[in-house]
Order: C-alpha cells, then sequence, then structure tokens
C-alpha cells in the first residue's frame, strides 16, 4: 500500500476527457438516430411508425449494461471482431441516447398545437415544408430543456464503461483506491468531479425550463 500522490490527482483528473468524449460521443451519434427515430414516430406511414416503436421499447426494455457486454463480450466471441472499449461503450450509449431522444423529440413534434399544422396547410405547404419551417423550430425550443437534462444522465451513466476496462473518471478512481486502499478520499473526489461537470448543466436545463414556461405563458 502506497499513500495518495499527484499522480493518481493527475490521472483522475485525466481520465475526465474519457467520460466527456465518451458522452459526447455518445450524444452526437444518438442525435441522429433520435432524429430518425421521431420523424418515423410522428410519420403518416403506420410501418414508420411501428418500426421505430419497436425499436424504442426493445433499447429501453433492454438493461444498457446488458448491451454495452454484449457489444463487448459477445460481438468477438460470435463474430470474431474484437472491439475496443471505447468503441463498444460509445455504440451502446448511443443506441441507448438514440431511443431515449427520440421519445423526447417526439413528444416535443407532438406538443406543437394542431393550429400551426393547420394554418400553415392553409397556405399551401407540403408536409415537408410545415415540417421544417413551422414544427420542427418550435419543437426544437421545446426540446431543448429535456435534452441538456438527458445529457447529465448520459454522463452518469458513462460510469458503466469502467466494467469494461474504459478507464474513464469511474475506472481511474477504482485503479487509484485499489492501489492506495484510501477508498473514501479517492471516490469522494471522483464524485466531486461528477458534480462539476453534471450540476452546471443540470441548472442550464432548469433555466431553459423556466424560460420556456414564461415564453409560453406570454
Amino acid at each position: 500500500m502506497r499513500s495518495l500522490s499527484i499522480a493518481d490527482l493527475w490521472l483522475i483528473l485525466g481520465a475526465i476527457r474519457w467520460t466527456v468524449a465518451l458522452a459526447l460521443t455518445a450524444l452526437v451519434i444518438g442525435s441522429v438516430i433520435a432524429l430518425g427515430i421521431a420523424v418515423a414516430r410522428t410519420s403518416r406511414h403506420a410501418w414508420l411508425r411501428v418500426v421505430a416503436r419497436i425499436y424504442v421499447e426493445l433499447v429501453q426494455g433492454t438493461p444498457l449494461l446488458g448491451v454495452l457486454f454484449l457489444l463487448y463480450f459477445g460481438v468477438p466471441m460470435l463474430m470474431g471482431i474484437q472491439i475496443d472499449a471505447f468503441t463498444a461503450a460509445s455504440i451502446a450509449f448511443s443506441l441507448s441516447a438514440g431511443a431515449f431522444l427520440g421519445e423526447i423529440w417526439r413528444g416535443s413534434v407532438e406538443s406543437v398545437s394542431k393550429g400551426q399544422w393547420e394554418a400553415a396547410a392553409c397556405v399551401g405547404l407540403r408536409r415537408w415544408h410545415v415540417m421544417r419551417h413551422v414544427v420542427w423550430p418550435q419543437a426544437a425550443r421545446v426540446a431543448l430543456a429535456p435534452t441538456v437534462s438527458y445529457l447529465v444522465q448520459l454522463i452518469k451513466n458513462t460510469s458503466l464503461a469502467a466494467l469494461v476496462g474504459l478507464v474513464e473518471l469511474t475506472r481511474s478512481g477504482q485503479i487509484v483506491a485499489g492501489s492506495t486502499l484510501a477508498h473514501l478520499p479517492v471516490f469522494c473526489g471522483v464524485a466531486l468531479c461528477y458534480f462539476a461537470i453534471c450540476y452546471p448543466l443540470a441548472r442550464l436545463a432548469l433555466s431553459l425550463e423556466g424560460r420556456m414556461h414564461v415564453a409560453r405563458a406570454h
């Protein structure tokens, strides 16, 4: 056993970049998936709505950890393709983000009043133009606060990647605590790092939500 050192501190702080990189990667890829889900879920084609709903229910009904393990351990065994920890975690979190954000954005689209749709149709706009110029801009404002809130959840969920060996914030704490046996101060420090990342985002989400309520009231 050894005492905590500056090197241990730098290991933990340096691992923050992998936590942030993983969360941003999942957010970007998940947003692309979510956009497709939202469009499909609000489509006039029944088969698109059914396919999107099956995806959402399948992903939301499957534990994220199970998907992560399947990608990291199952794919090499079944297909002989080696996947590194960051790639496996990125895919797993992106699939999950796509399902959850897709439902958030679908709800935001459906929150736009029917009068807006009807008014746009009355001036001769086609459905695509109605969506692009009328519905989506309003839905984006509604979806912004819950999207930021989901990002907070996504950042906290990245700790699951420690179970497949990715040296992100939680895993770095495990490494330092295991070599120093200073579990309490180390994981208190790790918790403070998560708090420093998540708290400003949580406050931003609350602020955005408050502005939306004020805008609707007026």
